[in-house]
């Protein structure tokens, strides 16, 4: 029987012990798989809590529905009819600017309307379609790439508070190839954004004439969708269904190679042997379980930075905010020198977020820009996430139900050079046979792309062992 330790029991480590078990019962191998979560609870940094009647999300509030891979894990677990599709208005979305919430646009004529982007930041943003395409292959920032094909009002107002609000990034560091491939494919292969969108809609036109099924021109879409008990009834759903042995409160203090595999060291004593391995752990948390493993695997997992981030949940009586809170929520530019990322309106974006009566606004605070936000004491975090509810929403009353969540280190940066640095990690993994990483610091950071690496490392795993029995 061969032994696979898997590391971690976020959505990445439960989803590939899941899948593992799944396809290794197809292929006819007998595995033992154990589950490894260094925490007391399972889940990572999904965590959904009730507290006082409302449902306060610790980190991932759901997953768009554009991408297969986590709708159908819902059907392969039975869990698919638990399913929560967000409220239609939370399609609204908005963007904090000189003191006025802008809804952001959604057509031309919306764009043409709105005051976020000023008349010659639109010019700037019209003339796209002249810029020449750059099609080196070579990575740029986010932000170099914002001004180079639409101006630094469209990066300011557009580009950066979306970064921070995916990414909790900084534009000027993170990467376009790693972050938004698809946006670097569609200028290398139509020459533009504009003309992308041009000719994505005429051929979208085409295939619907023809009775197909396409997608939107204007890029991914996709509703987004969580639990009626919250999104951590993704991962519950997932460990309940895994058949090995999860084992919490289990942290690992070292891997070592030993007899052709690995042996586990845990801190305060223990040991695992473990014939492969599957991390599922943050790239920080494996460099220092691999050192003495692999001196320059150690080194290039060092090289991807995270991203602190509070995030703060106010409940208020209803009546104690006269905004309508008709939509997702809103983004804050950096240069609006407000301390909160921004700030979702989660009891409007799903029902059961709030007691009857009281709505649940979920601030977010820090990131690649603002780390030292991290160290702030709660009382500031308070004050702090007030002010910036009053300057934006008007909201001046004191909230009646605060929770406060610390991430010291939350989100994996994607910074220039990232595609670099995953061949690298490639290259090293060729000469630790037996070992393999997923999770969000490597291939994406949302939920549909952990349940899509889980896929394809589950796919690796069973060739590995198939070519090593053959």
């Amino acid at each position: 029987m061969t032994r696979i330790a898997i590391i971690g029991a976020g959505i990445s480590g439960l989803t590939t012990a899941f899948l593992l078990e799944r396809q290794a019962q197809a292929a006819g191998l007998d595995l033992e798989i154990v589950v490894l979560e260094k925490k007391d609870r399972i889940g990572g940094k999904i965590w959904s809590i009730r507290d006082e009647g409302f449902l306060c999300e610790w980190g991932p509030n759901g997953f768009l529905d554009s991408k297969p891979w986590t709708l159908e894990l819902c059907e392969q677990l039975d869990i698919r009819n638990r399913l929560l599709r967000s409220d239609d208005n939370a399609r609204k979305r908005y963007i904090f600017s000189e003191g006025v919430l802008h809804r952001l646009p959604e057509n031309g004529a919306m764009f043409l309307k709105s005051k976020l982007i000023s008349w010659p930041g639109k010019l700037r943003l019209s003339g796209e379609m002249l810029i020449p395409a750059k099609r080196d292959g070579e990575d740029e920032t986010l932000a170099d790439f914002g001004r180079r094909r639409l101006g630094a009002e469209a990066l300011d107002k557009l580009i950066a508070p979306m970064v921070s609000g995916i990414f909790a990034g900084d534009p000027e560091t993170m990467s376009l190839k790693s972050c938004f491939p698809r946006i670097q494919q569609l200028e290398e292969e139509y020459g533009g954004l504009v003309k992308a969108m041009v000719k994505l809609a005429k051929k979208k036109k085409k295939e619907i004439k023809e009775g197909k099924q396409v997608a939107s021109a204007a890029g991914p879409g996709g509703v987004l969708t969580s639990f009626t008990g919250g999104i951590q009834e993704l991962t519950d759903g997932t460990a309940v269904k895994v058949r090995g042995e999860i084992r919490k409160a289990a942290s690992i203090e070292r891997i070592l190679r030993k007899d052709g595999g690995f042996e586990l060291r845990f801190e305060g004593g223990g040991t695992l042997d473990a014939d492969v391995v599957v991390s599922a752990a943050p790239a920080h948390a494996l460099a220092e379980m691999a050192v003495g493993l692999d001196d320059a695997l150690v080194t290039l997992l060092n090289e991807i930075p995270y991203a602190p981030m509070n995030v703060i949940c106010f409940g208020y009586e209803r009546d104690k905010v006269a905004h309508s809170l008709d939509g997702f929520g809103y983004l804050i530019p950096r240069k609006e020198g407000c301390s909160t990322l921004g700030t979702l309106w989660d009891s409007s974006i799903f029902p059961n977020r709030a007691p009857e009566g009281m709505v649940l606004l979920r601030s977010m605070m820090g990131g690649a820009a603002n780390p030292g936000a991290i160290e702030f004491s709660d009382a500031e975090v308070r004050a702090r996430t007030l002010a910036d509810l009053n300057a934006a929403m008007g909201i001046a009353a004191e909230p009646d139900f605060v929770r406060i969540f610390r991430h010291p280190q939350a989100i994996p940066q994607y910074i220039v050079g990232h595609a670099k640095r995953l061949a690298a990690l490639d290259e090293r993994l060729q000469d630790i046979p037996g070992l393999y990483l997923t999770g969000n610091a490597f291939y994406g950071i949302g939920l549909n792309d952990c349940v899509h690496a889980s896929h394809q490392v589950v796919e690796r795993v069973i060739q590995g062992l198939n070519a090593k029995a053959g």
